[in-house]
């Protein structure tokens, strides 16, 4: 069996000593956010007690999919890579943008280019200066590949929509086709959720029903998503069989104001003659004891035709 693990919007960076000129956009507003709201809630202990409770486990590949700053400025960046760093390698973590980390344009070199290691396919080297390079994603390990989609970008203020878009789009199909051909377990990661109506308006994937629809004529394994800070489990009809659809709450939260208190997943993945198991294990912060405790454990039978598990 092969293991991996998803955690989300960790907004791990802090935004102490931000100078009034790096406000003069529509990162004003989430400075605002930071200051009376998100730093009380989203906590460098939770994230020390995850880095913990993720020690215990040997896995394949940690997911993080989005949100790991606040506003995006390039001092969050450096954070965040000093972070990414204690998670483990490039090789072992794979990242995708969220809305914060694309809050407004920003220079490549100050801050993406800092975690093009985290980012990049296995068979990318070099000559990266744009995300629009970088995604889709596609990291092979074992049994399983990981194919991963940028949904950030920068947007108008008091909206956190993202957008797959029409390049992406047009490479995904080659790659989950490819993947299928080879009997691989295809996961599909990306920060906004790809289910059309789930997201409130201003929240949305613009093209969550390109996406639905990609999926449903292509298939799947898993598809995995943040944002909405809350657990949601659906499930995806395809050409293939069911897909589940995971959404997992924010790992660094408190659950202040009735919150959901920190999360993540970890995911185990075995074949079996008719397809796949897929294991899923919530691991939940507990704010009383300061840890992270199992909770609930849900095993999925993906039936799959002979050639998508050659």
């Amino acid at each position: 069996m092969q293991y991996f693990a998803q955690i989300s919007d960790p907004h791990l960076s802090s935004l102490e000593g931000v100078r009034a000129r790096d406000l003069l956009s529509k990162r004003a507003l989430g400075y605002l956010s930071w200051t009376r709201r998100r730093r009380f809630e989203h906590r460098p202990e939770v994230l020390t007690a995850l880095q913990h409770d993720l020690d215990q486990f040997t896995l394949d590949q940690i997911l993080v999919t989005g949100d790991l700053t606040h506003i995006g400025l390039p001092q969050e960046f450096r954070q965040a890579l000093t972070w990414l760093q204690g998670l483990g390698d490039p090789h072992d973590v794979a990242v995708i943008p969220g809305n914060h980390d694309t809050s407004v344009a920003s220079p490549w070199q100050d801050t993406f280019a800092l975690w093009l290691d985290y980012m990049v396919s296995d068979t990318v080297s070099g000559g990266v200066d744009s995300l629009s390079a970088v995604y889709p994603s596609l990291r092979l390990r074992g049994d399983i590949a990981f194919i991963g989609l940028n949904t950030g970008c920068p947007k108008p203020p008091l909206m956190a929509t993202g957008t797959a878009g029409e390049a992406q789009l047009a490479r995904l199909p080659a790659l989950l086709d490819s993947a299928r051909a080879r009997g691989q377990f295809r996961v599909v990661y990306l920060h906004h959720s790809p289910l059309p109506g789930r997201e409130k308006w201003r929240k949305r994937l613009t093209d969550a029903a390109e996406v639905e629809a990609i999926i449903n004529q292509h298939g799947a394994e898993l598809v995995l998503n943040g944002h909405g800070h809350r657990s949601h489990f659906e499930e995806l009809a395809s050409s293939d069989g069911t897909v589940p659809v995971i959404a997992i709450p924010s790992a660094s939260a408190l659950g202040l104001h009735h919150g959901r208190a920190a999360s993540y997943n970890c995911y185990g993945v075995e074949r079996t003659a008719n397809g796949w198991e897929l294991t899923i294990e919530s691991r939940d912060y507990d704010p009383a004891s300061g840890h992270f405790n199992a909770g609930e454990t849900k095993q999925l039978a993906l039936s799959r035709a002979a050639a998508s598990i050659a």
